[in-house]
């Protein structure tokens, strides 16, 4: 999966740092770390993290299915049960 961040529209409310720390840490107050390669076993944290964007500042491509479009921050990732 790979995750995109634009750091232009990211305000630092660290939603995605509270809801998948493994993959988005806070450097302070305002600067967000992230890693753009998130291992498979955080889909379903890094999915609510992209879902909880207030700026919808994030992108994950492969996040869903191959067939699916990447997803992005405001938008609800499919989940099949």
């Amino acid at each position: 999966m790979r995750l995109v961040v634009d750091l232009n529209r990211c305000q630092g409310y660290a939603q995605c740092a509270f809801l998948a720390p493994e993959v988005f840490t806070m450097h302070g107050e305002e600067s967000l770390v992230y890693n753009p390669r998130a291992e498979e076993e955080h889909r379903d944290k890094v999915a609510h993290a992209v879902a909880a964007c207030p700026v919808h500042a994030i992108t994950a491509e492969g996040l869903d299915d191959a067939a699916d479009p990447p997803v992005r921050a405001g938008q609800e990732a499919s989940h099949d049960c």
